[in-house]
């Protein structure tokens, strides 16, 4: 049975007085703007209809919200009212016939600007000295925020120029930009903080914040659009002269605002606005035309809670409403893994919208996302689509909170969490596809493997056709395949290339075209002359370009094949193993196959490695497919590691059981508490085997004991523990005894590089005096032993001179070097 209209209009009022609730008083939007605007429009409908249901405590007949009363009331001398909305050209064409009509004028020139997203405010000068800021609130009391407006540089606290009135009140919004919402989300999300859900929500929260400082943090802007009180003074005749007027004195006004003519001036305007509306640097939900000539406007006066003379005319909605299908895993070209919404397609700002970011699990959980939810949908400007809340009230009955996958959908790898971070990662980094074209630019780049000549374009090219499948492959690239990639992109689409060679484009489209170009498929021989032919026929041997970066690419490839230790691990492009890292590895480990079999923990024994790197190191080589890699560099590659050696003998200090305990970070296990278990259990078997009972006798308190048995016991941490144990009793074995070691003449300390070296490279001297002994740093602290400093250098040296640090000169770091 359908509702009575009283009934009906009644549930509308509740639906609107709880939204508007929501969002004017708190700064939340249980719904999009749109839907609120179809409910209000439908009250109006109501209304007019049945004028017995008319109140005037109807949201209809009030100006936005209720003031808070964290914040001293602000009445207003002229009210602030809202505007009526038109969503239609028809609704354009009644509002420029109802003024043309009331005024008996057939031309009329409209100002027309653009309708910011933001919160609507009032700035009181007296004297030309900003003394007030107030909300809009309810139109007729609003808050006052004058300390948090004083945040907002744009504002001027003194006027500028001159004749100015004694009492001016400036009308305009206060809006937050795209960037820094953006930026300010991107940096809440990275440190597990509260996103804002808009820019709208992020200027309104802001100016609500009691603390200035906080509103401060946030970057806001303003532009003036209006007038309140004026007293002592004169003013131009029209608006649009009254904006540039306000400009003159020091406000913001928008480059967009126009002088249009009738009907067909307002309908142009609003669709170049929204024809540029993405590209614009904040977010706006329409367009706002106001009669041009105050004494118009004056003539047109009011009705209930907006004027005649002015209407809002919006654009399609940028938030929706639709339901959750599906919350599945993307995997980015870094491994980062970011959980994407299906959606029930919805059209959002003009595009139909079925997939949302929502950003990472944190985001999830803050939101608490579920498959079937309702949700709020956001596109704005090139933003990809976002998730920017649920409807709680719509939420089917039966939903589980979502979890993120463990193991990669493109690859099966381990998905990892960063170590105080909100992101996951695959951590196949070697082996997963979505990766692969990531991995093989880092494997080539010149600190790694050094292949000079293999660019981006080259390696999405080769990736695209499937010649690349891994870096491995790199080592089976022929120099007919590189004539024919350089073919390809300079060829200006496969039809184009086909047509100059005289071949067909297969059925099978354009991408296996080029896998045929690349692969030259011998299936075919016939195609296969005509396709090595094209290498002879065409430009090659003229211009010789082609053929000479193929052999010089090749050569590379080939140098590449023998490196050293540190260049290799670094190559991986392992997570958190940058070229320090790698050199570390290199020096203490010395072995490709004992570092690729290490548990985790063991690679904490290795100076400035702590738990995250251990593990990075550890979840990398627990991959099936990254090992494979390897293993197809090695057999299949030919790659040779040149500086292979025994693991040092520094090694061998604190390789004892007990360290091993701690490094694995059980919980409640300290050095003194691992050396009394191991007293009595010496090695990791026995520690597997024994009883809780054995442990409360080996010293434990009984809750670190059923602690230590429960870490045993969960994912395979047993295992592993036995693995590190067994691997720490073979790098016993294999590295030489303390008193074997040749001590450097820098062992121990610390150095720091600033500033142009003339005479060598930074790198080189980097590399000279690590070979001394030293660890070279790139930050000056207390334990920094000297600074060598070239020229131009900068805020090292200055804080090396501040904590009495030596400072070398180049001169003296060359001499120094040429007596060792």
């Amino acid at each position: 049975m359908s509702p009575s209209p009283a009934e009906r209009a009644q549930d509308l009022r509740r639906q609107i007085d709880e939204a508007g609730k929501a969002y004017y008083e708190r700064d939340e939007q249980l719904i999009p703007d749109a839907e609120y605007d179809v409910l209000v429009r439908e009250l109006e409908a109501l209304e007019q209809a049945h004028p017995e249901l008319a109140a005037t405590d109807s949201p209809t007949q009030r100006v936005g919200g209720k003031a808070s009363s964290r914040f001293a009331e602000v009445r207003h001398a002229v009210p602030m009212l809202s505007l009526g909305n038109a969503f239609s050209d028809e609704e354009v064409d009644d509002f420029v016939r109802r003024i043309r009509e009331r005024l008996r004028r057939d031309a009329l020139l409209f100002s027309a600007e653009p309708k910011m997203d933001g919160l609507a405010i009032s700035l009181r000068y007296e004297n030309g000295q900003f003394v007030q800021g107030a909300t809009r609130g309810d139109g007729s009391t609003g808050e006052d925020v004058t300390a948090n407006l004083r945040q907002i540089k744009v504002i001027p606290a003194q006027l500028q120029g001159e004749g100015w009135p004694d009492v001016l009140e400036v009308r305009g919004e206060v809006y937050m930009a795209r960037a820094d919402f953006e930026a300010y989300n991107a940096n809440a999300r990275l440190h597990g903080g509260k996103v804002l859900a808009n820019p709208r929500n992020g200027a309104a929260g802001s100016l609500r914040q009691l603390d200035p400082k906080i509103s401060a943090q946030r970057k806001l802007s303003f532009y003036a659009y209006g007038l309140g009180e004026v007293s002592g003074g004169e003013l131009p005749p029209t608006h649009s002269g009254t904006l540039a007027q306000l400009k003159a004195w020091g406000f913001p006004v928008s480059d967009l605002c126009q002088v249009v003519e009738g009907r067909d001036g307002l309908l142009a305007y609003y669709r170049d606005i929204g024809a540029r509306r993405d590209g614009l640097a904040f977010d706006i939900d329409g367009v706002v035309y106001k009669l041009d000539d105050r004494a118009g406007q004056e003539q047109m006066g009011f009705v209930s809670r907006a004027p005649r003379w002015a209407i809002a005319h919006k654009f399609p909605a940028q938030e929706q409403t639709t339901t959750v299908e599906a919350i599945e895993i993307q995997i980015g070209r870094t491994g980062a893994a970011t959980p994407v919404a299906r959606l029930k397609p919805v059209a959002v700002a003009g595009v139909v919208v079925a997939n949302a970011t929502l950003h990472n699990a944190d985001q999830i959980k803050r939101l608490d996302v579920r498959v079937g939810d309702t949700v709020i949908v956001r596109r704005a400007g090139d933003v990809i689509p976002e998730v920017v809340s649920i409807i709680p009230d719509r939420r089917p009955e039966g939903t589980t909170a979502w979890q993120m996958p463990t193991h990669c959908p493109v690859c099966g790898s381990e998905i990892v969490q960063e170590e105080g971070a909100a992101v996951w990662r695959c951590s196949g980094e070697l082996s997963c596809p979505a990766q692969r074209k990531e991995a093989i630019a880092h494997f080539a780049s010149r600190r790694a493997m050094d292949i000079d000549g293999l660019g981006g374009k080259y390696i999405e090219t080769l990736v695209d056709a499937g010649i690349v499948r891994g870096v491995a492959d790199l080592y089976r690239l022929t120099r007919d395949q590189l004539l024919h990639l350089k073919l390809v992109l300079d060829a200006e689409s496969p039809q184009a290339l086909a047509d100059q060679i005289g071949v067909h484009l297969p059925r099978e489209g354009s991408g296996d075209y080029l896998r045929r170009v690349l692969a030259l498929d011998a299936a075919d021989e016939g195609w296969r002359a005509q396709a090595l032919a094209m290498a002879t026929d065409f430009e090659w041997n003229t211009k010789k370009i082609a053929t000479k970066w193929a052999d010089n690419l090749i050569a590379a490839i080939d140098t590449s094949r023998t490196t050293t230790l540190e260049r290799l691990l670094f190559a991986l492009g392992i997570e958190h193993v940058g070229e320090s890292t790698a050199k570390a590895l290199a020096v203490w480990f010395g072995d490709l196959e004992l570092i690729r079999h290490l548990p985790w923990p063991l690679f904490k024994r290795v100076p400035d490695i702590g738990g995250e790197v251990a593990r990075s190191l550890g979840h990398f080589f627990e991959q099936k497919g990254n090992q494979d890699a390897i293993d197809a560099l090695i057999n299949i590659g030919n790659v040779r590691i040149s500086d292979t050696h025994p693991p040092s003998a520094r090694l061998r200090d604190g390789l004892d059981f007990a360290q091993l305990l701690v490094e694995a970070e059980i919980p409640g296990i300290t050095r003194l508490r691992a050396e009394k278990l191991t007293a009595t259990l010496p090695d990791a078997q026995s520690l597997l085997d024994a009883e809780p009972v054995q442990l409360t006798a080996a010293g434990l308190p009984n809750e670190v004991a059923l602690g230590l048995n429960a870490w045993l016991e969960t994912n395979g941490q047993g295992a592993m523990l036995v693995e590190a144990d067994a691997q720490r009793r073979a790098l016993l074995e294999k590295a030489p005894e303390l008193a074997d070691i040749v001590a450097g003449p820098l062992d121990g300390q610390t150095v720091v590089l600033t500033g142009t070296l003339a005479q060598m490279s930074r790198d080189v001297a980097k590399e000279r005096l690590e070979a001394l002994g030293a660890k070279v740093s790139g930050s000056v602290s207390k334990k920094t032993s000297f600074v060598v400093a070239g020229t131009e250098a900068g805020s090292k040296l200055t804080k090396a001179t501040e904590l009495g640090i030596d400072v070398w000169d180049e001169d003296r770091l060359v001499a120094f070097l040429a007596r060792e």
